[in-house]
């Protein structure tokens, strides 16, 4: 009893020294290490791990965070003193009482404990006003630096990094987000008064609040022209990119790039919507229904919208983006020529995304081709210029008729001409995107004429069949689509395909009436020679003719100066 007695004296001893800042490391071991002989093993390292509890929270007295300080250097100081506490409890711990499972599994709790009271404090006095504020950099720069102490303790078997990425991830969601309504919304604002005229980027660099600095992504704009609005969503962007390396640890490179399509997404939204008589369910979203956006009243100005979103979306964001891309992927050290998106595009996940920008741009380019078709077909009034009419009411000799493709064809050529002119201008470069628009605009041309149900029923039920000039004009006018399509290299598998079902249907609708098609149409080389003039006189390019021998079709066919006549007389 007597040595019991004096044993558990001896330990409360050991225990009360243990206990005091003062103690030293040594001493602080060797009172442990004599508390667990005495048999007392689970109430020694308790006493341990209160006792590191305790100094590091004395140390902590020193600190004295301020609203005003900088967040990083708070977060650096405290990591110092809580992880080398942690650092030097686990090496106690494991001197003393080895790797038993009791031991180790109490001294796991207690360091998670202690690293989820750490960022509780980095919450509080360093994220807080960065994320509220957007500050994304501020925020990541405090992650880093905590992580980059916590990640020390991996070598000690403590896994404690997942613990903060889980309790930092709400702050740096908070400032991700601002920084992505800040974009948004500024980019928005300059819209307003964007005049929708390409130029090149005011200046070669941006400042950063580092040093000047010139990103991929923006020596990349520097070869090309973007509106004011683009230049800054694209430079905003860039500088954004510069603070999402953190974020590739915290498992958000999926979240940054949704974010980023979300506003690039609201972005073409803005383009469409300042396209005259854009549809204005297809230009609503959310956030932006009320703002003003100047209006791009020129097809010039209008195909710059296009050059706005095609370009950010096949180049510029993708480069920028390359920063979320693994390390091995990312950080090449290559010639420039070794193509980088191709390294990029490597990554499903970016690859997908990118899919994804480009279907935004398909939207503008549809809501476009639209427009443009609309304008074609119909009148201010609402009228019609495109109907059966046209091609039922042609009566009497073919012979007696010069042929000449139909005004509205003559206007598309036209039309098409002029754009690819401007085209071939604000896409030097990148010539595909130009074809594909100029193709996308004729298959809506003639999509709308395939998909017209009242056209067709008036050409296969009456109110009168269609006759010998009708189906010869009408072949003529789908062959002169053929003929300037594929001139223009913009002739797809699909409006071939179309345009021979067209002309099929109508052929149908002909020997319908009792006719033979082969006998009223003449051989495929009259057709082609009438296009390929048609073609020249368009373009300003026509053969010297006598002028007693002026075509006139049945249609009241016009050249390239009285294209603008045929508008205001159309209808009459």
């Amino acid at each position: 009893m007597a040595i019991t007695e004096r044993g558990q004296k001896l330990a409360d001893q050991l225990a009360e020294a243990a206990c005091q800042p003062s103690t030293r490391s040594s001493e602080l071991r060797a009172a442990i290490s004599a508390l667990k002989k005495l048999g007392d093993g689970p109430r020694a390292h308790s006493l341990l791990l209160h006792a590191h509890l305790q100094r590091y929270q004395y140390n902590m007295q020193s600190l004295r965070p301020s609203s005003t300080s900088y967040g990083g250097a708070y977060t650096a100081a405290l990591s110092q003193i809580v992880f080398s506490a942690i650092t030097q409890a686990a090496s106690d711990s494991l001197a003393i009482f080895g790797k038993e499972r009791e031991y180790r599994s109490e001294f796991v709790m207690w360091a998670t404990k202690q690293t989820e009271a750490f960022a509780v404090l980095v919450k509080r006095h360093a994220l807080a006003s960065s994320s509220a504020a957007g500050g994304l950099r501020a925020a990541a720069e405090c992650v880093q630096i905590a992580l980059g102490h916590c990640s020390l303790l991996e070598a000690r078997g403590l896994a404690l990094c997942p613990v903060l990425l889980k309790l930092f991830r709400p702050s740096v969601e908070q400032a991700l987000n601002s920084n992505l309504k800040r974009i948004e919304e500024s980019t928005a604002a300059l819209a307003a008064a964007d005049d929708w005229v390409l130029t090149y980027p005011p200046t070669s660099t941006r400042q950063s609040g580092r040093s000047s600095v010139t990103s991929i992504g923006n020596a990349a704009a520097l070869q090309h022209k973007l509106t004011s609005s683009a230049h800054r969503f694209n430079l905003m962007v860039q500088d954004f990119f510069e603070d999402v390396g953190p974020l590739l640890s915290m498992q958000m490179g999926g979240q940054t790039l949704e974010g980023l399509f979300q506003v690039f997404n609201s972005y073409v939204n803005v383009l469409i919507k300042a396209l005259p008589n854009s549809m204005e369910e297809e230009a609503n979203f959310e956030g932006s229904g009320n703002k003003i956006v100047r209006m791009a009243e020129t097809e010039a100005q209008q195909i710059a919208l296009l050059a706005n979103a095609s370009l950010l979306a096949d180049d510029l964001l993708p480069r920028a983006a390359m920063k979320l891309a693994p390390p091995n992927q990312a950080n090449y050290k290559d010639d420039s020529r070794r193509r980088p998106l191709d390294r990029q595009n490597r990554h499903p996940e970016q690859r997908e995304w990118r899919k994804r920008l480009v279907g935004s741009v398909d939207r503008l380019k549809d809501a476009f081709c639209r427009q443009h078709a609309l304008d074609l077909i119909f009148t201010e009034d609402g009228d019609n210029y495109l109907t059966a009419e046209m091609y039922i009411n042609m009566v009497g000799s073919a012979d007696e008729a010069d042929w000449f493709p139909s005004p509205i064809f003559q206007e598309l050529f036209v039309k098409l001409n002029r754009m690819a002119s401007i085209a071939a201008e604000m896409f030097a470069g990148r010539e595909r995107f130009a074809t594909l628009l100029l193709m996308r605009l004729t298959e809506t041309v003639i999509l709308w004429l395939s998909e017209d149900q009242s056209f067709w029923d008036d050409i296969e039920e009456g109110p009168r069949p269609l006759g010998p000039l009708g189906i010869r004009q009408f072949y003529l006018d789908m062959k002169f689509v053929m003929c300037f399509a594929s001139q223009g290299r913009y002739l797809s598998r699909n409006l071939h395909r179309v345009v021979n079902e067209i002309i099929t249907k109508a052929l149908a609708a002909f020997s319908a009436t009792g006719m033979d098609p082969d006998r009223e149409l003449p051989e495929d080389d009259w057709f082609i020679d009438i296009c390929q003039e048609a073609m020249e006189r368009l373009s300003g390019n026509p053969k010297a003719i006598d002028g007693d021998n002026e075509p006139s079709s049945p249609t009241a066919s016009v050249s390239a100066q009285s294209i603008s006549s045929f508008r205001s007389h159309g209808s009459s």
